[in-house]
Protein backbone atom coordinates (compact mmCIF):
# COMPACT_ATOMS: atom_id res chain seq x y z
CA UNK A 1 0.00 0.00 0.00
CA UNK A 2 1.57 3.30 -1.17
CA UNK A 3 2.07 6.53 1.35
CA UNK A 4 -0.79 8.29 -0.43
CA UNK A 5 -3.41 5.11 -0.14
CA UNK A 6 -2.31 5.58 3.78
CA UNK A 7 -3.47 9.41 3.24
CA UNK A 8 -6.97 8.90 2.23
CA UNK A 9 -9.75 9.81 3.88
CA UNK A 10 -12.33 7.46 1.10
CA UNK A 11 -14.13 5.27 3.21
CA UNK A 12 -14.05 1.49 2.33
CA UNK A 13 -17.07 -0.72 1.84
CA UNK A 14 -17.36 -2.40 5.89
CA UNK A 15 -15.05 -5.73 6.45
CA UNK A 16 -17.01 -8.52 5.64
CA UNK A 17 -16.96 -10.26 8.16
CA UNK A 18 -18.75 -8.07 10.20
CA UNK A 19 -21.21 -7.93 7.50
CA UNK A 20 -21.35 -11.58 7.43
CA UNK A 21 -22.38 -11.53 11.03
CA UNK A 22 -25.17 -8.17 10.31
CA UNK A 23 -26.55 -10.77 7.21
CA UNK A 24 -26.58 -13.79 9.72
CA UNK A 25 -28.07 -11.85 12.84
CA UNK A 26 -30.30 -10.20 10.45
CA UNK A 27 -31.71 -13.36 7.64
CA UNK A 28 -30.79 -16.14 8.60
CA UNK A 29 -33.40 -18.57 9.54
CA UNK A 30 -32.32 -21.88 12.46
CA UNK A 31 -34.19 -24.63 11.36
CA UNK A 32 -32.66 -27.28 13.68
CA UNK A 33 -34.37 -28.74 16.18
CA UNK A 34 -31.74 -29.99 18.11
CA UNK A 35 -30.66 -26.20 18.37
CA UNK A 36 -33.72 -25.03 19.75
CA UNK A 37 -34.23 -27.90 22.42
CA UNK A 38 -30.72 -27.42 23.32
CA UNK A 39 -31.18 -23.38 23.71
CA UNK A 40 -34.03 -24.36 25.82
CA UNK A 41 -31.74 -26.56 28.62
CA UNK A 42 -29.11 -23.39 28.40
CA UNK A 43 -31.81 -21.17 29.60
CA UNK A 44 -32.66 -23.28 32.04
CA UNK A 45 -29.12 -23.85 32.93
CA UNK A 46 -28.13 -20.10 33.04
CA UNK A 47 -30.96 -19.92 35.34
CA UNK A 48 -30.14 -22.35 37.45
CA UNK A 49 -26.30 -20.30 37.66
CA UNK A 50 -28.10 -17.34 38.55
CA UNK A 51 -30.56 -18.74 41.37
CA UNK A 52 -27.30 -20.21 42.83
CA UNK A 53 -25.15 -16.94 42.86
CA UNK A 54 -27.41 -15.25 45.01
CA UNK A 55 -26.30 -16.98 48.17
CA UNK A 56 -22.91 -15.73 47.42
CA UNK A 57 -22.47 -12.15 49.12
CA UNK A 58 -19.58 -11.08 46.51
CA UNK A 59 -21.72 -11.58 43.89
CA UNK A 60 -24.86 -9.67 45.54
CA UNK A 61 -23.11 -6.72 45.83
CA UNK A 62 -23.26 -5.80 42.26
CA UNK A 63 -26.70 -6.16 41.71
CA UNK A 64 -28.84 -3.20 41.41
CA UNK A 65 -28.38 -0.23 40.09
CA UNK A 66 -24.75 1.46 39.11
CA UNK A 67 -26.07 4.45 41.44
CA UNK A 68 -28.51 4.10 44.36
CA UNK A 69 -31.87 5.31 43.16
CA UNK A 70 -31.40 4.55 39.63
CA UNK A 71 -33.82 1.94 39.05
CA UNK A 72 -36.72 2.41 36.05
CA UNK A 73 -40.13 1.39 36.81
CA UNK A 74 -41.21 -1.79 34.97
CA UNK A 75 -37.77 -2.15 33.56
CA UNK A 76 -35.92 -5.26 32.81
CA UNK A 77 -35.74 -7.42 35.93
CA UNK A 78 -32.59 -8.75 37.86
CA UNK A 79 -33.89 -12.50 38.56
CA UNK A 80 -33.78 -13.44 42.12
CA UNK A 81 -34.42 -9.67 43.11
CA UNK A 82 -36.77 -7.10 43.48
CA UNK A 83 -34.39 -4.75 41.34
CA UNK A 84 -36.35 -3.44 37.69
CA UNK A 85 -33.26 -1.65 35.44
CA UNK A 86 -32.76 0.13 32.50
CA UNK A 87 -31.42 -2.54 30.11
CA UNK A 88 -27.78 -1.70 30.05
CA UNK A 89 -27.68 -1.86 33.41
CA UNK A 90 -30.28 -5.06 33.81
CA UNK A 91 -27.76 -7.13 31.25
CA UNK A 92 -24.46 -6.10 33.73
CA UNK A 93 -26.49 -7.61 36.79
CA UNK A 94 -27.71 -10.71 34.56
CA UNK A 95 -24.52 -11.29 33.18
CA UNK A 96 -22.53 -11.48 36.88
CA UNK A 97 -25.24 -13.64 38.16
CA UNK A 98 -24.88 -16.12 35.25
CA UNK A 99 -21.11 -16.15 35.30
CA UNK A 100 -20.08 -16.14 39.04
CA UNK A 101 -19.91 -19.16 39.96
CA UNK A 102 -17.71 -20.51 36.62
CA UNK A 103 -20.94 -22.89 36.31
CA UNK A 104 -22.60 -21.80 33.38
CA UNK A 105 -21.88 -23.21 29.37
CA UNK A 106 -18.48 -23.72 27.60
CA UNK A 107 -17.00 -23.55 24.46
CA UNK A 108 -13.34 -24.92 24.01
CA UNK A 109 -11.43 -24.33 20.71
CA UNK A 110 -8.34 -21.96 19.48
CA UNK A 111 -10.14 -19.96 22.39
CA UNK A 112 -12.07 -20.79 25.22
CA UNK A 113 -15.62 -19.03 26.74
CA UNK A 114 -18.81 -19.11 27.96
CA UNK A 115 -21.48 -18.48 25.07
CA UNK A 116 -24.40 -17.93 27.70
CA UNK A 117 -23.12 -14.97 28.83
CA UNK A 118 -24.57 -13.64 26.22
CA UNK A 119 -28.14 -14.12 27.87
CA UNK A 120 -26.97 -11.44 30.24
CA UNK A 121 -27.77 -8.85 27.69
CA UNK A 122 -30.80 -11.10 25.59
CA UNK A 123 -32.83 -11.02 28.80
CA UNK A 124 -32.57 -7.66 29.49
CA UNK A 125 -33.37 -6.70 26.55
CA UNK A 126 -36.05 -8.94 25.70
CA UNK A 127 -37.55 -8.39 28.96
CA UNK A 128 -37.66 -4.34 28.62
CA UNK A 129 -38.93 -4.77 25.23
CA UNK A 130 -41.55 -6.74 25.83
CA UNK A 131 -42.81 -4.84 29.12
CA UNK A 132 -42.74 -1.90 26.56
CA UNK A 133 -44.47 -3.72 24.04
CA UNK A 134 -47.02 -4.09 26.85
CA UNK A 135 -47.56 -1.41 28.10
CA UNK A 136 -48.22 -0.05 24.59
CA UNK A 137 -50.46 -2.49 22.92
CA UNK A 138 -47.89 -4.24 21.24
CA UNK A 139 -47.17 -8.27 21.00
CA UNK A 140 -44.09 -9.37 23.69
CA UNK A 141 -41.58 -11.47 23.10
CA UNK A 142 -41.52 -14.73 24.11
CA UNK A 143 -39.04 -16.81 25.67
CA UNK A 144 -39.31 -18.77 21.89
CA UNK A 145 -37.89 -15.60 20.43
CA UNK A 146 -34.87 -15.29 23.21
CA UNK A 147 -34.17 -19.25 22.24
CA UNK A 148 -33.81 -18.03 18.80
CA UNK A 149 -31.66 -15.16 20.32
CA UNK A 150 -29.48 -17.07 22.42
CA UNK A 151 -28.81 -19.53 19.50
CA UNK A 152 -27.45 -17.05 17.60
CA UNK A 153 -25.27 -15.32 20.07
CA UNK A 154 -24.09 -18.79 20.65
CA UNK A 155 -22.52 -19.38 16.80
CA UNK A 156 -21.43 -15.93 16.79
CA UNK A 157 -19.01 -16.48 20.06
CA UNK A 158 -18.47 -20.04 19.16
CA UNK A 159 -17.49 -19.84 15.55
CA UNK A 160 -15.06 -17.17 16.35
CA UNK A 161 -13.55 -19.16 19.10
CA UNK A 162 -12.70 -21.94 16.66
CA UNK A 163 -9.77 -20.53 14.75
CA UNK A 164 -8.87 -17.31 16.43
CA UNK A 165 -6.68 -17.18 19.99
CA UNK A 166 -7.62 -13.81 21.46
CA UNK A 167 -5.54 -15.50 24.43
CA UNK A 168 -2.49 -16.17 23.34
CA UNK A 169 -2.61 -12.65 22.31
CA UNK A 170 -3.13 -11.39 26.13
CA UNK A 171 -6.90 -10.50 25.33
CA UNK A 172 -9.94 -11.86 27.25
CA UNK A 173 -12.25 -13.96 25.91
CA UNK A 174 -15.27 -11.56 26.70
CA UNK A 175 -14.60 -9.74 23.89
CA UNK A 176 -16.69 -11.98 22.17
CA UNK A 177 -19.30 -11.76 24.58
CA UNK A 178 -19.62 -8.27 23.65
CA UNK A 179 -19.35 -8.92 19.60
CA UNK A 180 -22.28 -11.08 19.60
CA UNK A 181 -24.26 -9.67 22.29
CA UNK A 182 -24.17 -6.51 20.24
CA UNK A 183 -24.88 -8.33 17.40
CA UNK A 184 -28.22 -9.61 18.60
CA UNK A 185 -29.08 -6.54 20.74
CA UNK A 186 -28.76 -4.31 17.77
CA UNK A 187 -31.61 -6.28 15.87
CA UNK A 188 -33.94 -6.96 18.59
CA UNK A 189 -33.87 -3.11 19.06
CA UNK A 190 -34.67 -2.67 15.75
CA UNK A 191 -31.65 -2.19 14.17
CA UNK A 192 -30.99 -3.15 10.54
CA UNK A 193 -28.28 -4.62 8.63
CA UNK A 194 -27.00 -1.28 8.21
CA UNK A 195 -27.04 -0.57 11.99
CA UNK A 196 -25.66 -3.60 13.08
CA UNK A 197 -22.49 -3.18 11.36
CA UNK A 198 -22.17 -0.17 12.65
CA UNK A 199 -22.54 -1.11 16.49
CA UNK A 200 -20.46 -3.88 15.84
CA UNK A 201 -17.60 -1.68 14.62
CA UNK A 202 -17.78 -0.13 17.53
CA UNK A 203 -17.51 -2.89 19.99
CA UNK A 204 -14.45 -3.84 17.77
CA UNK A 205 -12.64 -0.65 18.66
CA UNK A 206 -13.17 -1.00 22.06
CA UNK A 207 -10.38 -3.66 21.73
CA UNK A 208 -10.34 -6.03 24.09
CA UNK A 209 -10.08 -6.65 28.05
CA UNK A 210 -6.54 -7.65 29.29
CA UNK A 211 -6.91 -11.48 31.04
CA UNK A 212 -4.33 -10.63 34.04
CA UNK A 213 -7.35 -11.60 35.95
CA UNK A 214 -7.49 -14.94 34.82
CA UNK A 215 -3.84 -16.00 35.90
CA UNK A 216 -1.68 -16.42 38.83
CA UNK A 217 -0.65 -14.35 40.24
CA UNK A 218 -3.12 -11.42 39.61
CA UNK A 219 -6.52 -14.03 39.63
CA UNK A 220 -9.32 -12.16 41.43
CA UNK A 221 -13.06 -11.93 40.87
CA UNK A 222 -12.71 -9.57 38.26
CA UNK A 223 -13.48 -12.56 36.27
CA UNK A 224 -16.85 -13.29 37.41
CA UNK A 225 -18.03 -10.22 36.89
CA UNK A 226 -16.21 -9.43 33.69
CA UNK A 227 -19.04 -11.26 31.34
CA UNK A 228 -21.68 -8.85 32.76
CA UNK A 229 -19.76 -5.42 31.83
CA UNK A 230 -19.53 -7.05 28.06
CA UNK A 231 -23.32 -7.45 28.45
CA UNK A 232 -23.70 -3.57 29.48
CA UNK A 233 -21.57 -2.38 26.98
CA UNK A 234 -22.86 -4.68 24.20
CA UNK A 235 -26.44 -2.56 24.94
CA UNK A 236 -24.73 0.47 25.08
CA UNK A 237 -23.12 0.21 21.34
CA UNK A 238 -26.83 -1.10 20.50
CA UNK A 239 -28.49 1.75 21.70
CA UNK A 240 -25.91 4.12 19.95
CA UNK A 241 -26.36 2.49 16.54
CA UNK A 242 -30.39 2.97 17.19
CA UNK A 243 -29.43 6.76 17.42
CA UNK A 244 -27.81 6.85 14.04
CA UNK A 245 -24.16 7.20 16.17
CA UNK A 246 -21.68 6.63 13.39
CA UNK A 247 -19.88 3.05 12.16
CA UNK A 248 -16.19 2.85 11.21
CA UNK A 249 -16.07 0.29 8.15
CA UNK A 250 -12.52 -0.66 8.24
CA UNK A 251 -12.30 -1.16 12.46
CA UNK A 252 -10.86 -4.45 12.00
CA UNK A 253 -8.50 -3.93 8.85
CA UNK A 254 -7.26 0.11 8.74
CA UNK A 255 -3.89 -0.69 8.21
CA UNK A 256 -2.11 0.53 11.78
CA UNK A 257 -5.13 1.98 13.79
CA UNK A 258 -7.06 -1.35 12.95
CA UNK A 259 -8.14 -4.25 15.35
CA UNK A 260 -5.92 -6.61 13.40
CA UNK A 261 -2.58 -4.54 13.31
CA UNK A 262 -2.88 -3.18 17.04
CA UNK A 263 -3.90 -6.88 18.62
CA UNK A 264 -3.79 -9.20 16.41
CA UNK A 265 -0.52 -9.00 14.71
CA UNK A 266 -2.43 -8.24 11.31
CA UNK A 267 -3.78 -11.18 10.56
CA UNK A 268 -6.90 -11.47 9.67
CA UNK A 269 -9.67 -13.83 11.26
CA UNK A 270 -9.79 -17.35 9.89
CA UNK A 271 -12.85 -19.11 10.01
CA UNK A 272 -13.86 -22.71 10.23
CA UNK A 273 -17.62 -22.83 8.65
CA UNK A 274 -20.28 -20.55 7.88
CA UNK A 275 -22.54 -19.42 10.51
CA UNK A 276 -25.69 -21.55 11.50
CA UNK A 277 -26.31 -23.05 14.67
CA UNK A 278 -23.45 -25.80 15.53
CA UNK A 279 -21.79 -24.21 18.33
CA UNK A 280 -25.21 -24.37 20.03
CA UNK A 281 -25.99 -28.22 18.99
CA UNK A 282 -22.48 -28.79 20.42
CA UNK A 283 -22.45 -26.53 23.80
CA UNK A 284 -20.60 -27.77 26.51
CA UNK A 285 -22.89 -27.65 29.89
CA UNK A 286 -20.90 -27.81 33.53
CA UNK A 287 -23.63 -30.00 35.10
CA UNK A 288 -22.11 -31.73 38.25
CA UNK A 289 -19.19 -29.24 39.46
CA UNK A 290 -18.82 -25.75 39.13
CA UNK A 291 -14.95 -25.74 37.88
CA UNK A 292 -13.15 -24.35 35.28
CA UNK A 293 -13.77 -26.91 32.05
CA UNK A 294 -10.81 -28.16 31.29
CA UNK A 295 -10.75 -29.89 34.32
CA UNK A 296 -14.37 -31.06 34.44
CA UNK A 297 -13.01 -34.41 33.62
CA UNK A 298 -10.46 -34.41 35.88
CA UNK A 299 -12.94 -33.89 38.93
CA UNK A 300 -15.02 -37.28 37.43
CA UNK A 301 -11.40 -38.98 37.57
CA UNK A 302 -11.13 -38.47 41.21
CA UNK A 303 -14.59 -38.36 41.97
CA UNK A 304 -13.99 -42.37 41.22
CA UNK A 305 -11.04 -42.51 43.21
CA UNK A 306 -12.05 -40.97 46.28
CA UNK A 307 -13.44 -44.21 47.52
CA UNK A 308 -10.27 -45.68 47.13
CA UNK A 309 -8.10 -42.86 48.81
CA UNK A 310 -10.14 -40.95 51.22
CA UNK A 311 -8.66 -43.23 53.75
CA UNK A 312 -5.32 -43.06 52.67
CA UNK A 313 -4.70 -39.27 52.22
CA UNK A 314 -1.77 -39.29 54.62
CA UNK A 315 0.36 -42.29 52.62
CA UNK A 316 -0.02 -40.66 49.45
CA UNK A 317 2.82 -39.89 47.55
CA UNK A 318 2.17 -38.40 44.56
CA UNK A 319 -0.69 -37.62 42.07
CA UNK A 320 -0.11 -37.66 38.49
CA UNK A 321 -2.42 -35.60 36.15
CA UNK A 322 -2.60 -35.59 32.50
CA UNK A 323 -4.54 -33.40 30.32
CA UNK A 324 -5.07 -30.88 26.95
CA UNK A 325 -2.61 -28.44 25.90
CA UNK A 326 -5.06 -25.94 27.26
CA UNK A 327 -5.49 -27.24 30.57
CA UNK A 328 -1.72 -27.43 31.07
CA UNK A 329 -1.30 -23.92 29.86
CA UNK A 330 -3.73 -21.90 32.38
CA UNK A 331 -5.04 -23.91 35.05
CA UNK A 332 -1.82 -25.83 36.32
CA UNK A 333 -1.15 -23.29 39.49
CA UNK A 334 1.35 -23.70 42.35
CA UNK A 335 2.00 -21.95 45.26
CA UNK A 336 -0.28 -20.01 47.49
CA UNK A 337 -3.79 -19.28 46.22
CA UNK A 338 -5.24 -16.49 46.92
CA UNK A 339 -9.18 -16.21 46.36
CA UNK A 340 -11.70 -18.36 45.16
CA UNK A 341 -10.92 -17.17 41.71
CA UNK A 342 -7.49 -18.89 41.92
CA UNK A 343 -8.80 -21.84 43.58
CA UNK A 344 -11.38 -22.62 40.75
CA UNK A 345 -8.91 -22.47 38.11
CA UNK A 346 -6.27 -24.56 39.88
CA UNK A 347 -6.62 -28.10 38.42
CA UNK A 348 -4.82 -29.60 41.34
CA UNK A 349 -7.09 -27.91 43.94
CA UNK A 350 -10.11 -29.31 41.36
CA UNK A 351 -8.41 -32.53 42.01
CA UNK A 352 -7.61 -32.52 45.81
CA UNK A 353 -11.18 -31.61 47.08
CA UNK A 354 -13.16 -34.75 45.30
CA UNK A 355 -10.38 -37.25 46.04
CA UNK A 356 -10.53 -35.89 50.22
CA UNK A 357 -13.88 -34.88 50.43
CA UNK A 358 -16.28 -36.45 47.40
CA UNK A 359 -17.52 -33.54 46.50
CA UNK A 360 -16.89 -30.18 44.60
CA UNK A 361 -19.17 -27.41 45.09
CA UNK A 362 -18.88 -23.73 44.79
CA UNK A 363 -18.27 -23.51 48.85
CA UNK A 364 -15.55 -25.27 48.49
CA UNK A 365 -13.42 -22.65 47.01
CA UNK A 366 -14.44 -20.75 50.49
CA UNK A 367 -11.28 -20.07 52.40
CA UNK A 368 -12.83 -22.28 55.31
CA UNK A 369 -12.52 -25.35 53.03
CA UNK A 370 -9.37 -23.99 51.77
CA UNK A 371 -7.57 -23.95 55.07
CA UNK A 372 -7.54 -27.63 55.44
CA UNK A 373 -4.11 -28.51 55.17
CA UNK A 374 -4.72 -31.78 53.20
CA UNK A 375 -5.25 -29.87 50.37
CA UNK A 376 -2.32 -27.76 49.61
CA UNK A 377 -0.57 -30.77 50.81
CA UNK A 378 -1.50 -33.06 47.96
CA UNK A 379 -1.68 -30.06 46.04
CA UNK A 380 2.49 -30.43 46.57
CA UNK A 381 2.33 -33.81 45.34
CA UNK A 382 0.76 -33.34 41.93
CA UNK A 383 2.34 -33.43 38.95
CA UNK A 384 0.30 -31.92 35.62
CA UNK A 385 1.59 -33.01 32.33
CA UNK A 386 0.08 -32.81 28.64
CA UNK A 387 -0.96 -35.84 26.94
CA UNK A 388 -0.77 -35.25 23.01
CA UNK A 389 -3.66 -37.52 22.00
CA UNK A 390 -6.24 -35.61 24.69
CA UNK A 391 -4.61 -32.23 22.82
CA UNK A 392 -5.53 -33.66 19.31
CA UNK A 393 -9.11 -34.27 20.42
CA UNK A 394 -10.11 -31.70 22.17
CA UNK A 395 -9.44 -29.37 18.35
CA UNK A 396 -10.78 -32.24 16.33
CA UNK A 397 -14.34 -30.74 15.27
CA UNK A 398 -15.68 -34.14 14.93
CA UNK A 399 -15.03 -34.60 18.75
CA UNK A 400 -14.30 -31.80 20.49
CA UNK A 401 -13.11 -33.79 23.89
CA UNK A 402 -11.95 -32.53 27.06
CA UNK A 403 -9.87 -35.51 28.39
CA UNK A 404 -7.90 -36.02 31.64
CA UNK A 405 -6.52 -39.18 33.57
CA UNK A 406 -5.53 -38.75 37.14
CA UNK A 407 -3.52 -41.87 39.09
CA UNK A 408 -2.48 -41.76 42.44
CA UNK A 409 0.80 -43.80 44.23
CA UNK A 410 1.11 -44.63 47.33
CA UNK A 411 4.35 -44.26 49.46
CA UNK A 412 4.75 -48.41 49.83
CA UNK A 413 4.66 -48.51 45.83
CA UNK A 414 0.94 -49.31 45.21
CA UNK A 415 -0.78 -47.47 42.98
CA UNK A 416 -4.68 -47.12 42.46
CA UNK A 417 -5.84 -47.79 38.78
CA UNK A 418 -5.20 -44.84 35.92
CA UNK A 419 -9.03 -43.39 35.62
CA UNK A 420 -9.72 -41.85 32.02
CA UNK A 421 -12.45 -39.54 31.06
CA UNK A 422 -12.50 -38.67 27.81
CA UNK A 423 -15.69 -36.29 27.76
CA UNK A 424 -17.78 -35.08 30.53
CA UNK A 425 -21.12 -35.29 31.25
CA UNK A 426 -22.50 -31.90 29.73
CA UNK A 427 -20.50 -33.03 26.48
CA UNK A 428 -22.52 -33.60 23.52
CA UNK A 429 -22.17 -37.20 23.20
CA UNK A 430 -23.27 -37.65 26.92
CA UNK A 431 -26.36 -35.56 26.45
CA UNK A 432 -29.35 -38.16 27.59
CA UNK A 433 -26.96 -38.66 30.95
CA UNK A 434 -26.37 -35.19 31.33
CA UNK A 435 -30.15 -33.90 30.80
CA UNK A 436 -32.17 -35.17 33.79
CA UNK A 437 -29.14 -33.82 35.86
CA UNK A 438 -28.86 -30.62 34.07
CA UNK A 439 -33.04 -30.30 35.07
CA UNK A 440 -32.35 -31.78 38.50
CA UNK A 441 -29.81 -28.98 38.98
CA UNK A 442 -31.83 -26.44 37.55
CA UNK A 443 -34.85 -27.44 40.38
CA UNK A 444 -32.59 -27.25 43.57
CA UNK A 445 -31.34 -23.84 42.37
CA UNK A 446 -34.87 -22.70 41.98
CA UNK A 447 -35.96 -24.48 45.53
CA UNK A 448 -32.92 -23.02 47.12
CA UNK A 449 -33.97 -19.24 46.21
CA UNK A 450 -37.47 -19.39 45.94
CA UNK A 451 -40.98 -19.57 47.98
CA UNK A 452 -42.28 -23.09 47.64
CA UNK A 453 -45.08 -22.53 45.59
CA UNK A 454 -43.30 -20.62 43.20
CA UNK A 455 -40.21 -22.55 42.91
CA UNK A 456 -43.09 -25.61 41.91
CA UNK A 457 -44.80 -23.03 39.02
CA UNK A 458 -41.28 -22.54 37.69
CA UNK A 459 -40.38 -26.00 37.79
CA UNK A 460 -43.47 -27.17 36.47
CA UNK A 461 -43.21 -25.14 33.51
CA UNK A 462 -39.48 -26.28 33.01
CA UNK A 463 -40.49 -29.85 31.71
CA UNK A 464 -43.25 -28.28 29.72
CA UNK A 465 -41.73 -26.83 26.85
CA UNK A 466 -44.87 -25.69 24.44
CA UNK A 467 -46.11 -24.23 27.00
CA UNK A 468 -42.60 -22.20 28.43
CA UNK A 469 -41.97 -21.71 24.61
CA UNK A 470 -44.85 -19.35 24.24
CA UNK A 471 -44.88 -17.57 27.27
CA UNK A 472 -44.32 -13.47 27.33
CA UNK A 473 -40.56 -13.39 28.53
CA UNK A 474 -41.61 -10.78 31.15
CA UNK A 475 -44.77 -13.17 32.68
CA UNK A 476 -41.74 -15.86 32.89
CA UNK A 477 -38.95 -13.68 34.70
CA UNK A 478 -41.61 -12.26 36.48
CA UNK A 479 -42.31 -15.88 38.51
CA UNK A 480 -38.09 -14.85 39.29
CA UNK A 481 -39.04 -12.00 41.08
CA UNK A 482 -38.35 -11.93 45.07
Amino acid sequence: MSQADLRSALRPQPDAPMVEIARYVADQVIDSDEAWQTARYVLLDSLACAMLAMKFPECVKHLGPLVPGAVLPDGARVPGTSWQLDPAQAAYNIGVQIRWLDFNDTWLAAEWGHPSDNLGTILAVADYLSRKAAREGAAPLTVRDVLGWAIKAHEIQGCYALRNSFNRVGLDHVILVRLASTAVATRMLGGDVDDIVNAISNSWLDNGVLRAYRHAPNTGPRKSWAAGDACRRAVIHALNALKGCEGYPSALSARTWGFYDVAFGGRPFEFERPLGSYVMENILFKISYPAEFHAQTAVECAMVLHAQVAGRIAEIDRIEIQTQEAGARIIDKTGPLANYADRDHCIQYMVAVPLIFGRLTAADYSDEVAADPRIDALRARTSVREDPRFTHEYFDPEKRYIGNAVQVFFKDGTATQKVTIDYPIGHRERRGEGIPRLLDKFAGAVESHLPARQARTVIALSRDPQRLDVMPIQRFLDLFGA
